[in-house]
């Protein structure tokens, strides 16, 4: 009977893979068959026997939507001060649902496939990014009727490469930054089950502390420069920034274009894309070390 090991006496060592060994994020792609396999099983059970189906996708923004225009728009006379405060508000608030939906799954997602994570090899972090594709992909009928909106008004005459490169960037933001924080969280939600209720309260802050329903100048009237620095920074504030640029100045340069003048644009936004892109990669690049560093004990964990 022949020695096994004479059939690998001549493969050299660095062929084999340590067994136990993860190449982290990297590893979603070379799985990336099994990804779309669990976006797909996300999209599809999203709204399984459900009347409405789909129809839920514009149902919550637009509850959203009228509960912050009567309050604010109306009662506190916002849209007195911020022309086609419809838009304004409507754009801030399909990126806050982004970054909610993205988050916030990514951070459940481990304990949520706890049935897999206990039985089956795979990488994890397969779960957190494409708990962020299929909020991307419910994100899709918002900026949608965003854009059916826009349309309406003249978007499509004052449209440029720069106000779509805004849109594009705006997004990558916002999934590199959810996905970031929800590693991040979502490591730690296996062993302590508070992970989720601080991420709750994150995301009520989150639509506050970024100017969705109000203008920036707000801000910068009250705070420090060093502080409105930091404010600005927000990854979340510039994506919606990002699309203010895209979908809401374009139709005010065209319907209301005195009041727009004094409402400037954040300085150097171009710039703090830039650096929020910057910041965004460091938490992410936090999020995967952390998620690393406690995934060897998530099948005991669970």
């Amino acid at each position: 009977m022949s020695d096994t090991r004479d059939l690998f006496a001549h493969v050299p060592r660095a062929q084999f893979d340590v067994p136990g060994t993860a190449g982290g994020l990297l590893d979603v792609f070379r799985w990336h068959y099994l990804l779309r396999l669990l976006v797909r099983t996300g999209v599809t059970t999203r709204y399984r026997n459900s009347v409405l189906g789909w129809t839920w996708s514009y149902v919550r923004p637009a509850a959203q939507f009228l509960v912050f225009f009567v309050v604010l728009g109306i009662f506190l006379s916002l849209d007195k001060g911020i022309p086609n405060y419809a838009v304004y508000l409507f754009s801030g608030i399909v990126v806050i649902n982004l970054f909610s939906e993205g988050f916030k799954n990514a951070t459940t997602s481990i304990v949520g496939n706890a049935a897999l994570v206990r039985k089956v090899y795979l990488p994890r972090q397969l779960f957190a990014v494409s708990a962020v594709i299929v909020a991307f992909v419910h994100f899709l009928p918002q900026v949608g009727l965003l854009l059916v909106v826009c349309l309406f008004f003249g978007w499509i005459v004052h449209v440029s490469a720069i106000g779509v490169l805004a849109i594009l960037a705006g997004t990558l933001l916002i999934m590199v930054f959810a996905l970031g924080l929800g590693l991040f969280f979502g490591a730690l939600n296996v062993r302590y089950r508070d992970s989720e209720n601080i991420v709750e309260l994150l995301l009520l802050l989150a639509t506050w502390a970024s100017p969705v329903l109000y203008f920036w100048t707000m801000v910068a009237d009250v705070l420090p420069d060093w502080l409105l620095r930091v404010y600005l920074l927000n990854p979340i504030t510039q994506a919606v920034e990002l699309y203010h640029f895209a979908f809401w100045r374009p139709i005010s340069e065209q319907t209301d274009p005195d009041r727009l003048a004094a409402l400037p644009i954040p300085p150097d936004l171009a710039l703090d894309t830039l650096w929020t892109f910057l910041i965004a990669v460091v938490v992410l690049w936090l999020g995967q070390t952390v998620f690393r560093r406690l995934e060897g004990r998530f099948a005991q964990d669970l």
